[in-house]
């Protein structure tokens, strides 16, 4: 696991200034403490920080080809490096170590840019390719690993992390004011954009290419077909199989030279996780969970019994209100843009946690949005066909009036926020507001129409189009156009607070779930076999039954909550309301003063739950503050995270 980062001017006198590059690249070392390499020929520079992980001694990078025609550097792990070494070896090439980015290396030597396709794992590699003057870079096919970049038509400018981007001259830190009512909407941003004027995602799944004088080609080379299995089998068949494919998954994703351990928070995804590496490893395995002094919110007992069932070496820790507010700063920096869900902070206590035992962790995401585990999956299809025939049986005026009555406001928060989900709420509004509207959106386009500027209106692009651009080019049944809508935008945006949390602690994390193979086969199971009533996963719990106990196959889903309700309960509200009514936050004229307060007031009384609301607008300022003002968290307080081996 690494950082990387690199400079490419399409000019070949252009020479790379290797003091710019070795910014760049210190503002990774928290993803690299332990060894970091440079590669500068006139126009391109490479640089990298390194995790130890396959190889620790001689796994050294940028590393070059036979006739140092070729350099990489690569973030992440090939997980069949060692099959594809030896059809390499085969065809006469020679290693120089035994580490995986090697393969990538002379795999691209054979196939070009088409090597990526024949690559199972977790990657974000660039390859200078001399003699072609080439510069090349790749993502995986799901987003585990990260990478963003700049062009501005002369040079192109990439890295792991938008921090180091930013280090580099020609890079500014302004924000994108077009892209407010989608963060505004969902709290993250689904497409290439990012909150930085100029600074895009490389998505997953894709490849980019440039050289010298040329232009730069971005292309996909990977997608999800999720058309159910035309030829339908037995349901054990889709058991059966998916059980075989996650145990090869979870063997592949030990491969390590260094002590591994895995995220357990005590329900199915991250059990059978465990479960599985107790069997492939044979010997006790080491587990880590995060949880909270306000009991309702922490899981830590189901974890603590997991754990103790599985033999495990259990460790765990609690996250404070004080020190979750103490460390947000300091996280949204690491995480570039502003934190979508509060849950990232738990994550990276639980990574630091973990650092002190451990460098690898295994981890449960990506069930949920591969097998439908979310309830709002069976929700929303019950809903549907609920509202269709309450739509048939009740006249129109009488749907306006139920309607009307539910949405005016002396109903309690709770019943509010619970009724509002359902079709006598929702009754013949578009897809968008029925679905994205209800389980997505802290802002809904509607909800954002009084809280905007005027100007800011006049800049913004809609809330949902990056969003539905993937619904509507998805296929199949109902249910499988909302997992391959989830997976390629709410799923890409888990992963990468997957990775920067974990990082910001210098550990690796490997998700099992989303081996491309296991994904794409469950992709084809038919949807009647996903879903169970309102619960899903059906699969899943099949598999696992014999691996953990009843109880934990079939416990009701937590997702790893966070008492932030509770805490905007208490003298934490005042704090937040101070910060986004000082005159200094509304100067930026981005909201309306007088919709920001009759939110408060809401809130406050209990007419509303604005809980979500304010995280989003919290965390914007915060983001602002960071990036735009240059108030960085405390630069001890930041490289305490780096300095673990550096």
């Amino acid at each position: 696991m690494c950082g990387i980062c690199g400079i490419f001017h399409l000019v070949p006198s252009q020479r790379v200034e290797q003091n710019i590059l070795e910014a760049m690249n210190a503002r990774l070392v928290h993803r690299g403490p332990d060894d970091q390499g440079f590669f500068v020929d006139e126009n391109i520079g490479l640089a990298v920080r390194r995790l130890s992980v396959i190889d620790v001694r001689g796994g050294h990078q940028p590393i070059a080809n036979e006739d140092e025609s070729l350099r990489i550097v690569c973030n992440g792990e090939i997980y069949n490096h060692q099959q594809l070494r030896a059809g390499l070896e085969a065809r006469g090439h020679r290693y120089r170590t035994q580490n995986d980015t090697e393969t990538v290396l002379h795999l691209y030597e054979e196939y070009g840019g088409a090597c990526v396709e024949q690559l199972s794992g977790m990657f974000a590699f660039a390859i200078w390719d001399a003699g072609r003057k080439t510069l090349f870079i790749a993502r995986d096919r799901v987003g585990i690993k990260p990478l963003y970049y700049l062009w501005d038509g002369k040079t192109l400018i990439f890295a792991s992390e938008i921090k180091a981007i930013l280090a580099h001259p020609r890079a500014k830190a302004e924000l994108d004011r077009s892209t407010l009512a989608e963060y505004l909407a969902f709290g993250y941003l689904s497409g290439e954009q990012t909150m930085f004027v100029g600074i895009r995602k490389l998505l997953p799944g894709h490849t980019l290419e440039i050289a010298v004088r040329g232009h730069l080609e971005i292309r996909p080379y990977w997608d999800l077909s999720n058309a159910e299995d035309a030829d339908e089998r037995p349901r054990a068949h889709y058991v059966q199989t998916y059980k075989r494919l996650l145990e090869e998954s979870v063997s592949s994703h030990l491969m390590s030279d260094v002590p591994l351990g895995v995220f357990l928070s005590g329900g199915l995804d991250s059990g059978a996780v465990a479960a599985l590496m107790k069997i492939k490893r044979r010997e006790p395995i080491q587990t880590f969970s995060v949880g909270y002094g306000e009991e309702a919110y922490s899981e830590l007992p189901h974890a603590r019994e997991l754990a103790t069932y599985l033999g495990a070496e259990h460790h765990e820790v609690q996250l404070s209100c004080r020190e979750f507010f103490d460390l947000l700063p300091r996280l949204i920096w690491h995480e570039d843009e502003p934190i979508t869900w509060p849950s990232s902070i738990a994550l990276y206590v639980v990574a630091r946690l973990a650092r002190q035992h451990v460098t690898v962790v295994l981890t449960g995401e990506g069930s949920d949005e591969t097998l439908a585990g979310y309830s709002r999956y069976a929700f929303t299809l019950r809903n549907l066909r609920l509202g269709g025939a309450y739509r048939t049986l009740t006249p129109a005026p009488v749907r306006r009036w139920i309607s009307s009555v539910l949405g005016a406001g002396s109903l309690p928060a709770a019943w509010h926020r619970r009724l509002g989900h359902t079709f006598l709420t929702r009754d013949g509004e578009p897809w968008a507001s029925y679905y994205f509207d209800n389980f997505y959106s802290a802002f809904s386009s509607a909800g954002q129409d009084g809280l905007l500027s005027s100007r800011l209106k006049a800049e913004i692009s809609d809330a949902y189009r990056n969003t539905l651009s993937y619904w509507d080019r998805s296929s199949g049944g109902l249910l499988h156009r909302m997992l391959y809508t989830d997976i390629k935008t709410y799923l890409v945006e888990l992963l990468m607070k997957q990775d920067q949390m974990s990082m910001a602690a210098s550990v690796e994390s490997r998700v099992p779930f989303l081996d491309h193979k296991l994904v794409e086969f469950a992709a084809s199971i038919p949807a009647r076999y996903m879903t169970d009533g309102l619960s899903g996963k059906s699969i899943l719990k099949e598999a696992a039954a014999d691996l953990l106990p009843n109880r934990v196959v079939h416990r009701r889903k937590l997702g790893f909550p966070t008492p932030w309700d509770a805490w905007l309960a208490g003298a934490q509200f005042n704090v937040v309301q101070e910060m986004l009514l000082e005159p200094r936050t509304m100067a930026r004229g981005l909201f309306n003063e007088v919709a920001v307060r009759q939110l408060m007031a809401e809130h406050r009384t209990g007419r509303r739950d604005h809980g979500s609301r304010f995280w989003r607008l919290l965390t914007l300022e915060t983001w602002q503050r960071i990036f735009l003002d240059g108030e960085l968290p405390s630069t001890a307080a930041v490289l305490s995270d780096a300095s673990v081996a550096d």
